[in-house]
């Protein structure tokens, strides 16, 4: 007789092996099917995230467009940027005169629009709540003129810094060119036209002023140089403004023509110290406002 116990034996142990090898690969199949569905979550996720910044910058572009058209459809009323009061029409100013006199300040920044430095000063001045002057230049414009629609949006006040920034004399047809095409680019970029006009380095006989008075524009020069066009340091800077600070002035700064970052750097802390010694900021369209309401007062008493 055969003995079939051992072979029943090894058949049972084949089965075992089987369902154990069985087993395993279901598992490894579910793990293996979990991994999947995470980096495909992930991938979904990350897909996701792109798609909400997408949408994001989207609506961001948009709203700053709204912002725009509507400072546009306001200048189609007025025509100006910030209208001054006709007075100041072909005046030279330096400093609003005010009595009594009143702490409120002017920024101003020239040169720009530029790369950079000129969206680190916006950044700065909306940080603050403050609204600046800036005299552009016709051919920086030309080159980045979103930098100038930004501005706009923000709720800033621009002014006309001829096209070239150039220091030589010039003919009445040159210093028509350097200014009218500058004023048409603003109106072209932003739909804004604006009566404020500054020599370049201050020049006041070298044409340009001639014309820029003659065709009413206000000639806004500056109480406080910051000299930061030579760079000095940033304690220097800040000294060179506050040496002649006083109520109705107006300070000059740079935000375009070269490296700006230590008018950057300086920046927050002339805000602070301003604040400090109880300053308020205007731009100059509400600084020359100011000063024709109390000059109208004036007026009335006598």
């Amino acid at each position: 007789m055969i003995n079939n116990k051992p072979s029943l034996w090894t058949s049972v142990k084949l089965v075992w092996l089987l369902i154990f090898c069985g087993s395993l690969s279901l598992i490894l199949i579910i793990l293996n099917k979990k991994n999947l569905l995470q980096v495909q979550s992930k991938k979904t996720l990350n897909v996701n995230n792109i798609a909400t910044n997408v949408v994001t910058q989207q609506r961001v572009e948009e709203f700053k467009t709204v912002i725009l058209k509507s400072w546009q459809q306001e200048a189609q009323v007025k025509g100006f940027s910030d209208s001054i009061p006709s007075r100041f029409q072909g005046a030279i100013i330096e400093t609003a005169k005010l009595s009594p006199p009143q702490k409120i300040i002017a920024l101003t920044f020239d040169d720009g629009p530029w790369p950079e430095s000129t969206a680190e000063v916006l950044d700065i001045l909306k940080k603050n709540q403050i609204k600046g002057t800036f005299f552009v230049v016709g051919q920086n414009v030309k080159n980045y003129p979103n930098l100038l629609k930004q501005e706009i949006a923000e709720g800033h006040v621009i002014g006309n810094h001829t096209w070239h920034h150039w220091y030589q004399f010039l003919n009445p047809q040159a210093a028509a060119y350097e200014i009218d095409h500058t004023s048409d680019l603003i109106f072209q970029t932003t739909g804004l036209k604006t009566n404020l006009f500054r020599p370049p380095g201050g020049f006041m006989h070298n044409g340009v002023v001639d014309y820029a008075r003659n065709s009413k524009y206000a000639i806004i020069l500056w109480s406080s140089d910051s000299v930061d066009y030579s760079r000095p340091a940033v304690p220097k800077l800040i000294a060179n403004i506050f040496r002649e600070a006083k109520p109705g002035g107006i300070v000059l700064m740079h935000d375009g023509g070269g490296n700006r970052s230590k008018t950057v750097q300086a920046l927050p802390q002339i805000i602070a110290s301003f604040r400090k010694q109880g300053y308020r900021f205007v731009t100059i369209p509400e600084l020359l406002e100011i000063q024709d309401k109390n000059q109208r007062l004036i007026e009335t008493r006598k």
